[in-house]
């Protein structure tokens, strides 16, 4: 049997971690509101990254650590910037800038000179 944890994005652009053993249900279940009222307040809701596991603990496992993340740790990992998860998974502090002046590769914005000058923990 196959176990799945999702992030589920909502109107209000926030974000709900879960975990199931039947994705297509539990997504049908939130969309109509069922199952959390969490949900139900902020529709609609759309599937924005599902993983599946072999077993249940490991889906529930993957839930409770991707819960307390950032939004911009959650958002990178819905992107797969793996560069940008690592980046968020480090503590302020030990965060390097990762702006490139000379490159064409957009900043994460951590200096100050990229598109967002939000601090991580702004919501």
């Amino acid at each position: 049997m196959t176990f799945w944890a999702y992030i589920l994005r909502f109107a209000d652009d926030s974000f709900y971690t879960g975990h199931t053993d039947d994705l297509d249900r539990r997504i049908a279940e939130h969309l109509v509101g069922r199952g959390c009222d969490y949900t139900a307040r902020r529709q609609p809701v759309a599937l924005a990254w599902s993983q599946d596991f072999p077993s249940r603990l490991e889906a529930l496992e993957a839930e409770r650590q991707i819960k307390p993340w950032s939004r911009k740790k959650k958002e990178a990992l819905i992107a797969g910037d793996w560069v940008a998860l690592s980046h968020w998974a480090l503590p302020p502090g030990e965060r390097p800038s990762m702006s490139r002046p000379c490159s064409t590769e957009p900043s994460l914005g951590t200096n100050g000179l990229g598109s967002s000058s939000q601090s991580e923990g702004r919501r």
